[in-house]
């Protein structure tokens, strides 16, 4: 049995928000929200990749903070997981600069005001009650 392949999604945090992200490519995932990120490259740990794929699609300079536990099964043979990130002191505001077309800052009370991907959905629930403890 092969290995999973790691895709990483960053829960991007700042000031008690969570940054989704609205795809706008490939034509069956467009219109839906979405943790950025993307996959693991061969001999990259899931933090690097989170970072290198945060620079990428959103010119953001970020660093990983916790990983949320669990890992939820994405389309065969990939598996998604979910770290807590943080921008950078000094980091670019996050644009959409690939993939995406809109992004947005959610409030605890916001998360739901967007269609995620289903994919999505369990990690925002585990995110969401972090939020609520903090």
């Amino acid at each position: 049995m092969t290995q999973p392949i790691v895709v990483v999604g960053a829960a991007l945090l700042d000031t008690g928000r969570l940054l989704a992200a609205r795809r706008s490519a490939p034509p069956e995932l467009a219109g839906r929200w979405e943790l950025p990120g993307g996959k693991v490259e061969p001999g990259e740990t899931p933090e690097a990749a989170l970072v290198r794929e945060l620079r990428e699609e959103l010119g953001a300079e970020t660093e990983t903070v916790d990983r949320v536990p669990g890992q939820w099964p994405l389309k065969p043979p990939y598996v998604l997981q979910v770290w807590t990130a943080r921008l950078r002191p000094g980091s670019p505001d996050p644009k959409p600069l690939q993939d995406h077309d809109e992004l947005r800052w959610l409030t605890p009370a916001e998360l739901w005001n967007v269609p995620w991907l289903d994919e999505d959905v369990p990690a925002v629930q585990e995110i969401k009650a972090r939020l609520e403890l903090t």
